[in-house]
């Protein structure tokens, strides 16, 4: 499992890449071994997902009678839609590449998409870590939520800009393939699998 300082190493290079500095693809291992490597990024969040899991157990216990609790099955539901969430956009993301014969950059994709998870999830966990210990912050957390998501668009496009070598239809193709399909997954795995809020 990549360190500490092997991941800001990483997190460096994307920060480079966000400024449009190609340097940045200097401090990301692309090679086959550092695609696995970058899945090690799941483990490093890990904390935040715990906390995310707490907010919505509270959610979900808010919807059911008041005698109600959840089991060990309600958390492994919880880590399926995660996981899936992780796979699933960028499966989509490399036939999207296949077919418009792009393969060779779909590395680059998942390691930079993979170590960017980190700290989105990171400040994610915070958010909503105030949801959970201050319930009166609802209002607030509501708009610094939406700030994010604009911050994490943000962050991805300039990233596949860099990627894909300024290709204006190709990188808000890749941008929407890699956040749309976990939005929509999640709520229907939320629903299919019964851990959605009634």
């Amino acid at each position: 499992m990549p360190g500490f300082r092997e991941v800001q190493y990483y997190l460096a290079g994307l920060w480079l890449l966000i400024r449009l500095d190609p340097r940045g693809f200097r401090y990301l291992d692309m090679s086959e071994r550092g695609v696995n490597r970058s899945f090690w990024a799941m483990a490093w969040c890990l904390p935040p997902m715990g906390i995310s899991w707490l907010w919505w157990r509270q959610a979900f216990l808010r919807s059911m009678p008041p005698e109600a609790d959840v089991d060990v099955a309600f958390y492994l539901r919880l880590g399926l839609v995660e996981i899936a969430n992780w796979f699933v956009p960028l499966v989509f993301a490399g036939l999207l590449l296949l077919a418009f014969r792009m393969g060779e950059r779909f590395a680059p994709v998942v390691v930079s998409v993979n170590w960017l998870g980190v700290p989105l999830s990171y400040i994610n966990g915070l958010l909503l870590a105030m949801v959970v210990f201050l319930p009166g912050s609802v209002g607030l957390v509501s708009l610094l939520l939406l700030a994010f998501m604009l911050a994490q668009v943000f962050a991805l496009a300039r990233i596949l800009r860099m990627i894909c070598h300024g290709h204006a239809l190709m990188v808000g193709a890749m941008t929407l393939v890699l956040l749309v399909p976990s939005m929509i997954l999640s709520e229907y795995l939320q629903h299919f699998l019964g851990i959605y809020p009634a």
